[in-house]
């Protein structure tokens, strides 16, 4: 069976928002281990913005796999690129300045493999599936790393896993009370899931636009990015948490005031539509 997408035109090529995601999360979540080098906190919002590249690019790639026709596999989509995302996330944070790539690596080939298994053990036989299925895991693991570094400061697994409180003056070592051992990380994944199935599941339909679904999936980023910086206030400093929130919002209105203007662009082309005509009877 062979199946045809039309291609839009006009619209930025795959590959290009691919290299664009991968190249742009890899240097925040970089920028993000200033944190470390530099002994600040400073730098956790650069967590935060490899995660908004990566959605970016998972937006696209969500795209290309439900042009096939499978529109109700949207949502699927977002849990497995996170689901299998995080594996290869939390076994690359052991590597310290590696784990960025370690991550990449391991996603790609987790992501391979679920997609060998989608086409050809479940019989799918969909064209794009091996390769947009590495791409979402890919995704998953870069977006809940950034989120992890922008919410804990790193994305180191200790600092992740380990958090320091005082009890009777004396420095102690908690794990029940760090980003881990509060679940925080799943809450994280939920907003990274959300924010990757959305903008295409939102856009979609005979008025699609690749700018439309792309300004809403920046959107998207930045909202879910708000909510980790407001979370990160039990973990980092308050001027670390305070210029993550400020960054946050003012991404979130900038983008959410672009996809409005283009959502009045679009609807339009639509104000002179008139309703379908049923035949009396039905």
């Amino acid at each position: 069976m062979t199946v045809k997408i039309e291609v839009i035109e006009g619209g930025i090529p795959h590959d290009q928002l691919m290299i664009a995601g991968l190249v742009g999360s890899l240097v925040f979540l970089y920028l993000s281990y200033i944190n470390v080098m530099a002994n600040t906190q400073l730098a956790s919002f650069f967590g935060g913005l490899a995660a908004v590249c990566a959605l970016l690019w998972g937006s696209n790639t969500i795209k290309v796999l439900c042009s096939y026709g499978i529109g109700t596999g949207v949502p699927s989509a977002g849990m497995l690129a996170l689901g299998s995302g995080v594996i290869a996330m939390l076994l690359a944070t052991r590597y310290g300045l590696w784990a960025p790539v370690v991550a990449v690596v391991l996603a790609a080939v987790i992501g391979a493999i679920l997609g060998f298994l989608a086409n050809n053990v479940l019989m799918m036989k969909i064209p794009v599936m091996i390769r947009s299925i590495t791409e979402m895991a890919v995704i998953g693991a870069l977006s809940l790393m950034g989120f992890s570094a922008m919410a804990a400061g790193s994305f180191d697994f200790t600092q992740m896993s380990a958090a320091t409180t005082s009890f009777l003056g004396m420095e102690m070592t908690s794990y029940g009370n760090s980003y881990m051992g509060l679940t925080i990380i799943a809450v994280s994944f939920f907003l990274a899931a959300i924010a990757i199935q959305h903008p295409f599941n939102a856009t979609l339909g005979p008025s699609w636009k690749q700018d439309r679904m792309l300004w809403l999936a920046a959107e998207c980023g930045f909202l879910s990015m708000l909510a980790v910086s407001v979370m990160s206030f039990a973990f980092l400093s308050m001027e670390a948490a305070a210029l993550s929130l400020a960054i946050s919002i003012a991404g979130w209105a900038y983008t959410y005031y672009r996809y409005i203007m283009l959502s009045k662009r679009d609807a339009a082309f639509w104000l002179d539509a008139k309703p379908i005509l049923e035949p009396e009877g039905h």
